[in-house]
């Protein structure tokens, strides 16, 4: 049988994208649908761009307003929430007309409308013109990402009431906000409120924030969002919410009634496979919307593969890179690809959160004798220059072989310092060792030799 196309791949995002190009690049006739009107996916219109861009101008307002010299220079400067806006809608539009260039330069066919199976090599796509065109490939890729799970006792159309996404499109600057739930994504928004004034009631449904996280680091995350005024209540769930023109009301399953100027619902997400029809090729979707593959990103469904937000953990741009890609060249043959299961963690809050790795309980729990080598960005001469004093560096190794077991890192550019430690983590043999920091020499001054100092810091107890 003839197909239109090699490959088509449904969804625009990281993972998406990363597989249309690889296909592409090894000669293979790729098509890509799109249901939004521009390229890029959730990533770069809804999430991972537009709060990193929020979070880049409060950390530079932040700086300027604790830096003596500049308050020599005039008053504090306070920003609202639209003019934040504004930046991350320069980026977004930067981001997208790179991506779009992608596309052209590489010959691949962008639609744009959704898509839906007719079997397991047809897609029929519903066009933004109201037409409807129908494809045919070899395989198909679902990345069609992820969307903020929204509770159907909530009206999510009242203007005080944001998830996600929609609080891309608020237009004031509310003195008082709660955000509903303490992942990733409530943490950051937390941080990037209090940093521009809000009063923040951040509400956490377990023990402590963030779990997965070495306690340490989470125990300096609670502290840092105390210190800018956020308000946390632990182990809470909610009740009801109640809006109106005066504010909103959440009522809590404990008997506690909050009351806000507007609410950031961040609790789940859910796969966006709802309109693909995926009953037509006997596919089926968990109670998330999300898909499960193999090691080789392949669905129940042959030449159907998934990759990106829409197969759930670890839900990263950074991941979906790498599973698009993978996908790809499972799609092409390859009988070997990379599954993405050791991807490091880098959480945009105010002060940055990075790991890689084990942490301490993981460690304690698997009976592994290990050491910590710690370095306080506070002692080291950068950060005393650049004013980033908040923040550490943190390293497990083993007791004996002096192998590298985790790496945690809280404070500014924590996300870049990381790899310095994930490369040498991944050297094989007896390449992984806390005395290559030791034995290197680092520029100075610089964060990095925040590595050195940590690795002197663990030696010593041993």
């Amino acid at each position: 049988m003839a197909y239109d196309y090699d490959v088509v791949v449904l969804g625009s995002g990281p993972a998406g994208e990363s597989a249309a190009l690889n296909a592409s690049k090894h000669g293979r006739t790729v098509a890509v649908v799109e249901a939004q009107s521009l390229v890029g996916g959730a990533c770069s219109h809804q999430g991972t761009i537009p709060s990193k861009a929020l979070r880049h101008m409060v950390r530079q307002a932040i700086r300027f307003n604790q830096t003596q010299i500049f308050r020599d220079l005039g008053d504090p400067r306070t920003l609202t929430y639209p003019k934040l806006l504004s930046h991350a809608e320069d980026v977004i539009s930067q981001q997208v007309a790179m991506r779009s260039r992608f596309y052209y330069r590489n010959n691949i066919t962008l639609i744009h409308g959704q898509a839906e199976f007719v079997d397991a090599h047809s897609i029929a796509v519903l066009r933004e013109d109201g037409k409807q065109s129908k494809l045919t490939a070899k395989q198909i890729v679902i990345a069609t990402g992820s969307r903020p799970y929204r509770p159907a006792d909530i009206d999510f159309n009242h203007p005080r009431v944001y998830d996600s996404d929609s609080i891309l499109k608020m237009t004031n600057t509310p003195r008082k906000i709660i955000v509903y739930g303490a992942g990733v994504i409530g943490c950051e928004y937390a941080s990037i409120f209090s940093g521009i004034g809000m009063k923040v009631e951040l509400v956490n449904t377990r023990d402590r924030l963030l779990e997965f996280l070495d306690d340490e680091i989470s125990d300096a995350l609670s502290y840092h969002l105390r210190y800018t005024g956020v308000m946390m209540r632990h182990r809470e769930e909610y009740e009801k919410v109640e809006a109106d023109d005066n504010g909103v009301t959440l009522y809590l399953k404990s008997g506690k009634r909050l009351h806000c100027d507007a609410l950031l619902w961040c609790n789940g997400r859910s796969g966006n496979t709802d309109n693909l029809k995926l009953s037509t090729i006997g596919l089926e979707a968990d109670h998330r919307g999300q898909l499960s593959v193999n090691e080789h990103y392949q669905t129940a469904v042959q030449d159907i593969y998934a990759a990106g937000d829409v197969i759930g953990w670890p839900s990263l741009a950074s991941a979906a890179y790498d599973q698009g890609r993978a996908a790809a060249a499972t799609a092409r043959g390859k009988e070997h690809c990379r599954f993405v299961d050791d991807v490091p963690t880098g959480i945009y809050t105010l002060p940055e959160i990075s790991s890689f790795g084990l942490s301490e309980r993981e460690l304690t729990e698997e009976k592994i004798p290990y050491e910590v080598g710690r370095a306080f960005f506070k002692d080291t001469a950068r950060g005393q220059i650049s004013g980033e004093t908040v923040g550490m560096l943190k390293l497990l190794f083993h007791v004996d072989t002096l192998e590298i077991l985790g790496i945690h890192c809280f404070g500014a550019e924590a996300a870049e310092i990381i790899h310095i430690g994930q490369a040498i983590m991944k050297q094989p043999g007896d390449g992984n060792t806390l005395r290559y920091f030791v034995n290197t020499t680092f520029n100075y001054p610089t964060m990095a030799e925040a590595y050195r100092t940590a690795a002197l810091n663990g030696l010593n107890r041993l």
